[in-house]
């Protein structure tokens, strides 16, 4: 498919993206069950699979955000610059850091050691997407949508120098 000059490929259909969400909104209302979890979605890329992922929940929960910024363009920057913190004091409450992808980890690193700092009660990680053959990480991700390959993906909130966003499924870029 073609869109704005750029060539997509679908890697994983509005279809399937909905019926795992509705899996995780199931596992995550299990998990805490007779809790208020707090979902704390990474701007920008995470609000579209935080909406969604908070309608497929069916005990209470609250929502913010935190924004941070590691990428141009195509490329990480290799550094995580804070942009906006939460506004909610996270101490003893249950905490799930939601995510678009996680690449390298170099985002959620920083991101879990921030808010494990602030002694919340528990801090789960959401992420819609893994890149398991290249994130370097040295814990769990407790909630995964879709592992998927090394590679360049927009829609569903991902962007591409904040264009693709609004498409309902991922496409690999070609470059």
């Amino acid at each position: 498919m073609e869109l704005h000059g750029n060539q997509l490929t679908e890697l994983i259909s509005a279809e399937r993206i909905q019926n795992r969400i509705d899996t995780l909104g199931e596992e995550i209302s299990e998990k805490f069950k007779g809790e208020i979890p707090i979902l704390i979605g990474v701007l920008n890329g995470s609000f579209v699979f935080l909406a969604d992922l908070m309608r497929a929940i069916t005990i209470n929960c609250e929502m913010d955000f935190i924004k941070v910024q590691s990428y141009s363009g195509t490329e990480s920057t290799g550094t995580v610059h804070l942009l906006k913190d939460v506004s909610a004091d996270i101490t003893n409450r249950h905490v799930i850091l939601v995510e678009d992808i996680i690449d390298s980890g170099l985002t959620i690193k920083f991101l879990r050691d921030r808010f494990l700092a602030s002694n919340p009660a528990s801090l789960s990680v959401a992420s819609f997407l893994l890149k398991p053959t290249i994130a370097n990480l040295n814990f769990k991700i407790d909630f995964v949508g879709f592992e998927i390959p090394p590679e360049f993906v927009v829609g569903y909130g991902l962007d591409y120098d904040q264009k693709l966003r609004h498409l309902k499924g991922i496409y690999r870029l070609e470059q």
